[in-house]
């Protein structure tokens, strides 16, 4: 997901930042957040729907047309939109995304986040400043998810600029430029702070971003 030089960049900008600031931060790049087994079986209702109207209304404005022997013809037509709909939200992404209704994408990718950031024990760090940056390729969607240490001296609204000015990049396809982008407003955030070396106790956490295709 992320080429040999995008992960050595964004490795060495994780430990530049560690170093001024003292907290840890790890990055990652998944590639869904879950399965969504009913986006097929919605494109296949929403295909066959629209097959359906078209040819109601083919037969309103060409009467002449509608005939006993053309209802397996119809039938064809309307199952093989709806297939062809089903198929097309399987194999093409952009096409899937169409009937994914935001509020379960948002709460997929912040569940998975949450998930990931327990896994990978980044609430273990002294001082409890773990910091995750993830962002999910199919939702094109970003997650921070910061430990307690960093309340009362961040507050949500900045952790949210920072997901604003990844997400222009991550939409552009661009998911390298997308973290990278992410850890400079993560940086100038933390140092507006006062976070700096010293704050947490040397590199407690990897650096490389993690990477998974998730579900």
């Amino acid at each position: 997901m992320l080429n040999a030089s995008e992960r050595a960049v964004i490795d060495a900008r994780v430990a530049a930042i560690e170093a001024a600031t003292g907290v840890e931060v790890v990055t990652a790049v998944i590639g869904k957040a879950d399965a969504y087994p009913e986006l097929p079986w919605t494109a296949f209702a929403a295909g066959a729907s629209l097959a359906a109207l078209a040819t109601v209304v083919a037969d309103a404005l060409r009467p002449e047309w509608a005939a006993t022997d053309a209802t397996l013809l119809v039938a064809v037509t309307i199952l093989g939109a709806g297939g062809a709909c089903a198929l097309a939200a399987v194999f093409v992404p952009a096409f899937a995304r169409m009937f994914l209704r935001g509020a379960r994408r948002d709460l997929e990718v912040r569940q998975y986040a949450r998930s990931l950031f327990l896994e990978r024990g980044l609430f273990r760090t002294r001082g409890r400043i773990g910091i995750l940056l993830l962002v999910s390729l199919f939702e094109r969607r970003v997650e921070l998810v910061a430990d307690t240490g960093f309340d009362g001296r961040i507050g949500a609204a900045e952790w949210e600029r920072i997901v604003a000015r990844m997400t222009p990049r991550l939409v552009a396809g661009d998911r390298g430029a997308a973290l990278l982008e992410g850890l400079a407003g993560l940086e100038d955030t933390l140092v507006h702070a006062g976070f700096q070396a010293g704050e947490g106790d040397g590199n407690e956490l990897p650096d490389p971003p993690v990477e998974a295709s998730g579900e």
